[in-house]
């Protein structure tokens, strides 16, 4: 059933890949006279903002020539993101099957798991980072209704939370342990998800 998943997305995502994976940037290329969006996240605007980090130190003046090269790394950024959730996605299910093992008493694969979990967790955390931290859009307008950005935007809270909460409990509490990391597998390769439909 994994194998069949795993194919499914891998393959839906040969076909339209940089086309969903940039559909919340098509508002890049509207006309605007402002830098900056007006609404952006805190991550950005900790280091992309008016008085962001960058802007303040001098090591990315806001300027229209500027804004330019960070829209193109916004976009290396996003696509690196969507690699690394495929990877991440993989190390997850096989996390899945040999965490199974384990609870059938197969201790055996103790430290195999816990090798795939730590690669899994940095892989994750750095998807992750790379989306937070990425330069923010020229534009973000807020639309009504659920869009597959907004539906991706609220599993990731869900499965960010949960990623926590499987690392924090690994060696505390097996039965949370076990419901976190199913709830973030389901809700991330749901999120993966939500852009190809």
């Amino acid at each position: 059933m994994y194998k069949l998943f795993f194919f499914l997305l891998v393959m839906s995502s040969c076909y339209s890949q940089d086309e969903d994976l940039f559909r919340s940037l098509r508002s890049e290329n509207k006309v605007d006279n402002s830098l900056l969006p007006d609404r952006i996240i805190f991550s950005q605007r900790l280091l992309w903002g008016k008085k962001g980090l960058f802007r303040r130190t001098g090591w990315s003046p806001l300027n229209l020539k500027q804004r330019e090269k960070e829209l193109k790394t916004r976009r290396k950024m996003l696509k690196l993101h969507q690699l690394i959730g495929y990877a991440t996605l993989a190390g997850m299910l096989a996390q899945g099957i040999i965490g199974s093992q384990l609870y059938t008493g197969n201790y055996k694969l103790y430290d195999t798991h816990k090798f795939i979990g730590n690669l899994t967790s940095i892989s994750y955390f750095t998807g992750a980072g790379l989306s937070l931290f990425a330069p923010p859009p020229i534009t973000n307008e807020k639309t009504k209704g659920l869009s597959s950005i907004k539906a991706h935007k609220y599993l990731a809270s869900i499965h960010f939370s949960a990623m926590l909460a499987t690392n924090i409990f690994a060696n505390k509490n097996k039965k949370i342990h076990r419901i976190s990391a199913y709830t973030a597998v389901g809700s991330f390769a749901t999120a993966m998800l939500v852009f190809k439909f």
